[in-house]
């Protein structure tokens, strides 16, 4: 069974070609013998030496740069080697091979998948927000996702979601010293304005929510369906919000029988835009499965865009898909095909179009497009970013992880559980440390503080091999 304290080792670079790739070695006990065996001399700490890279019997394998980090001062907390030579999968193979060799009997092994970022977890290097910050950084599809990961990666998240745990700990002190002493007759909730600074946590954390929401947005995107009767334009819109053919367009009524998914980013956020085959009665058995994966995939969508077609917009099929879309999931119905109208009518199904920063009213949700010429895309794009309540004029997002929203929005429960009791009396001081005791451990459990080993397994399992 692998131990958190073996010796790991592991190619620390992206597979393939390269010119410099790196094969990295952790281990709490001390590197000095595995140095000597690899590299037949001792290396200064935190300087590199240009070397050659030898196997067993003395063949060159590579000439690079070993670098050497001594515990405490090393990412994963750990004495650390790293050897740096050029980036061919061969070559580097057969250099980790030669590690595992000479580390044969300290129990050298190969790292599994985030084991180097588990153990700076482990040893206090980063915290477990922080750790899951570096994953984000190397899978950000954006530079807005890249930042908002950097920024997490350097503390800047934990440091929010701790300050706020900071303040719930203080107020908790009081509720308990108010508790051990009931002889002291203080009426808390006044004396220490118990109300007040509930309310200013509660301010503070669910500006933290609105930042974190945006946060899980930039990283794991909106899931946006395009519904609607075959030939009103689905794969048109598709193409013109990808901005190129990504779906293939026909005048063939069931063209698109199966669903086509294409990445797209409006203002850095990520859009995973799936057409899909068109709604309609039909007996050809293949258009069917087509259609009854449609309403699969509409199930699942953060966001419908509900296509009809301007020249025939009140047709009875229209209003029966409708009537059949989720309840709880924001439907936008977008009217294609605006240019083939007069240019009044077109005007005023286009409402605000050219002004991107004007998302369409929530009651209205009704948007007047052309997917031939591009008319009220910008009016499209600004709904999609309100619907998923992007504001890329406010502060920027930390980027954060479904379990994240999930603790905060349970932190945030806890503690308006504590505010009704704050609004009774003191007989009830009991239960108001408790709810504040259970938001402490919520916040928690967003740094690892308090964490299930069971959740470390999931969270790290899911890193690349190397980190």
């Amino acid at each position: 069974m692998p131990s958190d304290r073996d010796p790991i080792a592991a190619i620390a670079t992206a597979p393939g070609r390269g010119g410099i790739g790196v094969v990295r070695v952790s281990s709490p006990d001390d590197l000095a013998p595995l140095i000597q065996a690899l590299l037949g001399r001792a290396l200064t700490p935190r300087h590199a030496h240009y070397l050659p890279f030898r196997d067993a019997g003395g063949a060159l394998i590579d000439q690079g740069i070993a670098l050497y980090f001594p515990a405490p001062h090393s990412y994963t907390g750990e004495h650390v080697l790293e050897l740096q030579g050029h980036g061919g999968p061969v070559v580097l193979r057969s250099l980790l091979a030669r590690c595992l060799e000479a580390g044969a009997q300290a129990g050298l092994r190969l790292a599994e998948p985030g084991e180097f970022t588990r153990r700076a977890f482990l040893n206090d290097r980063l915290d477990l927000a922080q750790a899951e910050a570096v994953a984000d950084l190397i899978d950000a599809s954006s530079e807005a996702a890249a930042r908002s990961a950097a920024a997490s990666m350097t503390g800047a998240f934990s440091r929010e979601v701790n300050a706020l745990a900071d303040r719930i700990v203080h107020l908790r002190m009081l509720v308990e010293a108010t508790l051990d002493f009931p002889e002291e007759e203080i009426d808390f909730l006044e004396k220490y304005q118990a109300g007040e600074t509930l309310a200013g946590i509660r301010e503070d954390l669910a500006r933290l929510v609105a930042q974190a929401r945006q946060g899980a947005i930039l990283r794991e995107g909106l899931h946006v369906v395009l519904a609607g009767q075959p030939n009103v334009g689905k794969s048109s819109l598709l193409n013109a919000l990808a901005g190129f053919d990504a779906a293939i367009v026909t005048p063939i009524a069931g063209t698109t029988r199966d669903k086509v998914v294409q990445e797209i980013s409006i203002d850095g956020v990520p859009l995973h835009v799936i057409d899909t085959a068109g709604l309609r009665e039909t007996a050809d058995e293949v258009e069917r499965i087509g259609i009854a994966r449609t309403w699969e995939e509409i199930a699942r969508a953060d966001v419908i865009l509900h296509i009809v077609d301007a020249t025939r917009p009140e047709e009875e099929l229209d209003a029966g898909i409708a009537a059949r879309l989720p309840a709880g999931t924001p439907v936008v119905e977008v009217v294609n095909k605006i240019d083939l109208l007069g240019e009044g009518d077109a005007a005023a199904l286009a409402g605000s179009a050219g002004k991107a920063e004007e998302p369409a009213s929530a009651a209205a949700r009704r948007i007047g497009v052309s997917a031939l010429t591009g008319r009220g895309l910008d009016v499209l794009r600004a709904e999609l970013l309100g619907i998923a309540g992007w504001n890329p004029s406010g502060e920027s997002p930390y980027l954060a992880r479904e379990r994240h929203l999930q603790a905060l929005r349970r932190a945030g429960e806890r503690l308006e559980a504590a505010a009704e009791h704050a609004a009774l009396d003191d007989r009830v001081l009991d239960l108001f440390a408790e709810e504040l005791r259970l938001a402490h451990l919520e916040l928690g459990g967003i740094t690892g503080e308090f964490s299930s080993d069971d959740l470390l397994g999931v969270i790290f399992s899911r890193f690349c091999i190397g980190k």
